[in-house]
């Protein structure tokens, strides 16, 4: 983001500049670019989101990239945009302020209080350009030991608070020391964070009208550590190969996310194809890294409204973060269709579960997709899916849904209530 110049992936393709890209080594040929970019969202059919550079580039790159994406007037930069094949605007909402700002590997990297003020020229000259857009600043993302990243995200919300709508905030978790249970109950820290920022933006807001909502988009997560390192430079970089004890945490970050849906509003995994991704392609074809599982269980089912659980659920001893349950939990219910996700984090023992409804009873059928495999350090290759979903029946009735969730197990229930 911090060095891309959206003008050099525009016009015929065979005519667009090749760019050196330092923050990975190799040469950005530019060659699929904003009009590439957006048809695909729109072959998707999802939301867009494009993040402007301002490490390297111009208030005036920021504005006027809005008014090629989303201009309506005649004007030079529009017409650009009809000369190079789109007629209409298309609409992009979501547009970010820069990426990773506070990070010292970024290019134009800032100190708060100057990208503070450096994004807030931005955001005005974007939203006078398109008052419909949804700006999303850039939070925290450097986490290391003794970094003040709440004072940058209380810095931030100090100058922009009253022109964006979300703060972004982003955080990559591994297990470089090989303990799978200090490692399954990583989602304890997100959870812990996530407060903390909603805490953070609800200072920031005091005083101001109760209608003005910032929210949390945590637009950047996953697991990430095998990968990494100055060797991480070319052409086939951030291959990361995921085993089960991955999409068990994959899973309860999406746990997490789903019980703060009332402040996280935007949860994006980075990224989707080969780089630290949930699918893996070679020439020869492709295949389902262990992560694709929980994270199409949940895109797919748990939709509505988040529901808030009481969960009672035996503990084990971390180091790092104390007591944590075995039973990682959320729930999403859509017009009479509930769904239960339950993350077991036990390494040898199911567990006897039992859902207690309150105010409605179970409908009947109960669809169970299971996501497992033979060990936690189980991985998904070419021609070899050791870690899948596995779909059974059930059923439930009256008040109650009793099940068992098995050892180091992704469990979805999705059922209806009457």
């Amino acid at each position: 983001v911090s060095n891309y110049h959206w003008r050099d992936g525009i016009g015929p393709r065979n005519d667009r500049p090749p760019r050196l890209e330092m923050a990975w080594g190799t040469v950005e040929s530019n060659r699929f670019g904003t009009h590439e970019f957006m048809q695909y969202a729109e072959m998707l059919k999802t939301e867009p989101y494009i993040a402007v550079n301002l490490g390297t580039g111009t208030w005036t790159d920021a504005q006027q990239w809005v008014e090629y994406v989303n201009g309506k007037q005649d004007t030079a930069v529009t017409r650009e945009r009809r000369k190079n094949g789109r007629a209409e605007p298309w609409k992009c909402t979501y547009w970010g302020l820069g990426n990773e700002m506070d990070g010292p590997w970024q290019m134009g990297h800032r100190s708060a209080d100057e990208y503070g003020k450096f994004a807030l020229e931005a955001a005005k000259l974007m939203k006078w350009t398109d008052p419909s857009i949804k700006l999303i600043a850039a939070g925290s993302s450097h986490f290391a030991q003794g970094i003040d990243w709440i004072g940058w995200n209380r810095t931030v919300l100090e100058h922009l608070k009253r022109h964006i709508d979300y703060l972004a905030i982003h955080l990559y978790v591994g297990n470089r020391e090989n303990n799978y249970g200090e490692f399954v109950a990583v989602s304890e820290d997100l959870a812990d964070r996530i407060k903390t920022t909603e805490g953070v933006i609800n200072a920031a807001m005091s005083g101001e009208p109760r209608n003005r909502k910032i929210y949390i988009a945590w637009d950047e997560w996953n697991v990430w550590y095998r990968a990494r390192g100055p060797q991480q430079r070319g052409r086939n970089i951030l291959e990361e190969r995921y085993n089960l004890e991955d999409a068990l945490v994959v899973a309860t970050f999406l746990n997490t996310f789903i019980n703060n849906a009332h402040i996280v509003k935007i949860a994006n995994m980075a990224q989707l194809v080969n780089v630290i991704a949930p699918i893996f392609t070679n020439p020869e074809g492709m295949f389902l890294q262990t992560i694709y599982h929980p994270l199409q269980l949940f895109a797919n089912n748990s939709k509505g409204d988040a529901l808030q659980l009481h969960v009672d659920s035996p503990r084990y001893e971390t180091q790092r973060f104390g007591a944590v349950p075995y039973l990682d939990t959320s729930a999403a219910y859509d017009n009479g269709s509930l769904v239960l996700n339950v993350v077991n984090r036990h390494a040898n023992q199911a567990i006897d579960i039992e859902f207690e409804a309150q105010d409605k009873s179970f409908a009947g059928a109960v669809e169970v997709s299971e996501v497992n495999g033979p060990d936690v350090k189980a991985e998904n290759d070419f021609g070899s899916q050791k870690v899948t979903v596995v779909k059974r029946s059930a059923t439930a009735q009256g008040k109650t849904l009793k099940a068992r969730v098995a050892p180091h197990s992704y469990t979805m229930f999705k059922t209806r209530l009457a």
